[in-house]
């Protein structure tokens, strides 16, 4: 993080970079900016900070993969002769721009996108940060070894296939990546453009949560890309249930590797969560489609024609894939296509009632030497637990677990369906259990998306920790904060199989605690349904003078008074209850 309050520092802090950069592997980049850029725009997000502009990213030094554009610097995709001078940022860039993140360069990657590995580049290979005897992973190879170096911040890199996530694994720090579409893909140089998305990778988890922010949402210049979803989910319960590989689906792990996931999976028990076993053979086969079925004719759509006319600098193993995409027939395509189309119902039927997958991120972590004797089955293997994520519209968060003896580096990923984005952000800082961070403007980053939502207040037996309280976690709400009613409410006791107490207006009323939880639209409905009368929602104005949608309740004045009491859970505390009026 670059110090901006003053100029001596921030140059400090930019010098130290550059050599910091200078010390590491060349092969991270393919564009580094010049210093005396870097310090400028460092200049002018300082003074934009000055003026009162909130920059939530202000500081950050990020580094961008090279299939992603940024005005006036070249994007090759990995191929000399693709090079190209971008005319405008891709979206995403220029949101981290706009909030103040200060760009470095371009990252190394395996050509086009196209391989797991870090090895597939004219620019060299990329090795891991915690073994150098050892690859990177990739695509986005040189964006995880940029942070795993702790050269930049964060960093963005792209995921088809789990390009998002392995390097996140093999250089110990973390890994986002989207549900299709919440990134725009506009000025990104396509691989499998049905399957696409932008990723970001970060050493802090908070990190990479407050950059997420700030780039989620449709862009008008991609078509693809997708707001968030009605139905989306803002927080994971306190007791998740996580699905895990059953022992035969997890056959490609070495008894080293397996044993750190059983340790992963004893770690989340042990955090209140419970285990469900499930056949995670449909997904693996599914997997296989994105190379060994119809759909590889998208790398034949994207960049096939180009390598054909452009053999020089072609990576073997990506000339050999798209060689092979370009023969690909139509009704090969299609049924693919259907096959997917059927594994997602597959998946929705066998994770329901879960809230998450946890799977290695990938079996082994291979040495150069054996990504070079056997590019094609090594690069093949790495993907075994990714390959399928995207094709199914999920989400995921990768998470490292550091070196392990014999094995190299693993990780563990937690897996959701399409827009439960936040409950994967949670439940991995659940299990990270990290210390927040503070950014160069004072603010703590959280691990909190900005989803758009409703704002519901809750006064008893709906607050944590009460008996209705699940209800809410069911429906995937978050909390917000503490919350007081203005003065003009009263509590009135609503007795029944479960108490519950009735917030209504009065003329000499008091105070009231209560929370704000975040829901979807539709979680909204849901729970409107399962109100019963004399509760309902209405507007509650609150101490603070703003006003929110809460449980209020239509009744008579003679239910017990509990106003006096100061509050439902103070009311609980209490054996007296209050006579009728």
């Amino acid at each position: 993080m670059i110090d901006l309050t003053a100029p001596a520092a921030a140059a400090a802090d930019i010098s130290e970079i550059f050599s910091a950069i200078d010390a590491a592997p060349a092969s991270i980049w393919i564009t580094v900016r010049d210093e005396a850029a870097v310090r400028a725009d460092a200049d002018a997000v300082a003074g934009r900070v000055r003026a009162g502009e909130h920059l939530p990213l202000a500081g950050l030094a990020f580094a961008v993969k090279d299939n992603i554009d940024v005005a006036g610097l070249p994007t090759t995709a990995g191929h000399p002769a693709f090079s190209r001078i971008a005319d405008r940022d891709a979206t995403v860039v220029e949101r981290l721009l706009s909030a103040g993140a200060i760009l470095i360069g371009k990252t190394n990657m395996d050509q086009f996108a196209t391989g797991l590995v870090g090895t597939r580049s004219p620019y060299g290979v990329v090795t891991s940060s915690l073994d150098p005897e050892r690859v990177a992973g990739g695509s986005s190879s040189g964006s995880g070894a940029a942070v795993g170096h702790a050269l930049v911040d964060f960093s963005l890199g792209t995921d088809t296939a789990g390009s998002g996530r392995v390097p996140a694994a093999f250089n110990g720090i973390l890994g986002i990546k989207p549900t299709l579409g919440l990134l725009p893909l506009d000025g990104v140089v396509p691989a499998s453009p049905s399957y696409d998305t932008v990723s970001v990778f970060a050493a802090d988890l908070s990190i990479a949560a407050l950059v997420m922010r700030e780039v989620v949402g449709p862009s008008p210049s991609d078509p693809k890309s997708r707001s968030w979803s009605a139905a989306a989910r803002h927080a994971a319960p306190s007791r998740p249930t996580i699905a895990v590989p059953d022992r035969t689906s997890l056959a490609s792990l070495s008894p080293a590797a397996l044993s750190a996931f059983d340790t992963a999976i004893a770690r989340l028990e042990a955090m209140g969560a419970q285990v469900r076993t499930i056949d995670l053979a449909p997904f693996l086969a599914t997997a296989a489609l994105l190379y060994g079925g119809g759909l590889v004719s998208e790398r034949a759509w994207s960049y096939g024609e180009f390598l054909a006319q452009h053999p020089e600098s072609a990576d073997p193993s990506v000339a050999t894939i798209a060689t092979a995409a370009m023969t690909v027939e139509g009704i090969a395509v299609i049924d693919a296509q259907q096959a997917v189309a059927r594994a997602k119902l597959h998946a929705e039927n066998v994770l329901a009632g879960t809230d998450a997958l946890l799977i290695p991120t990938a079996p082994i972590h291979p040495t150069v030497a054996e990504v070079a004797a056997d590019p094609i089955r090594v690069n093949s293997t790495v993907g075994t637990f990714t390959n399928f994520v995207n094709l199914m519209d999920m989400a995921a968060v990768a998470v490292p677990l550091g070196l392990v003896p014999g094995v190299g580096a693993f990780g563990i990923s937690f897996v959701v369906p399409a827009f439960h984005d936040q409950v994967a952000l949670d439940l991995a800082a659940r299990f990270l259990d990290e210390a927040p961070v503070t950014t160069a403007t004072g603010d703590t980053a959280t691990t909190g998306y900005d989803i758009d939502g409703v704002e519901v207040a809750v006064f008893g037996a709906h607050m944590a920790g009460e008996p209705l309280n699940p209800q809410l976690q069911a429906l995937g709400a978050r909390f917000v904060r503490s919350i007081r009613t203005a003065a003009h409410f009263r509590m009135l006791l609503v007795e029944g199989e479960v108490e519950r107490p009735a917030v209504v207006r009065s003329t000499d009323g008091a105070e009231l605690p209560g929370e704000l939880w975040r829901m979807s639209p539709l979680a909204l409905s849901s729970l409107l349904q399962s109100i019963a009368a004399p509760l309902a929602l209405g507007e509650i104005e609150l101490a603070d003078g703003s006003s929110t949608i809460g449980f209020t309740a239509s009744v008579d004045l003679t239910q017990p008074d509990i106003t006096e009491c100061g509050g439902w859970r103070a009311f609980r505390a209490s054996s007296t209850i209050p006579a009728a009026v």
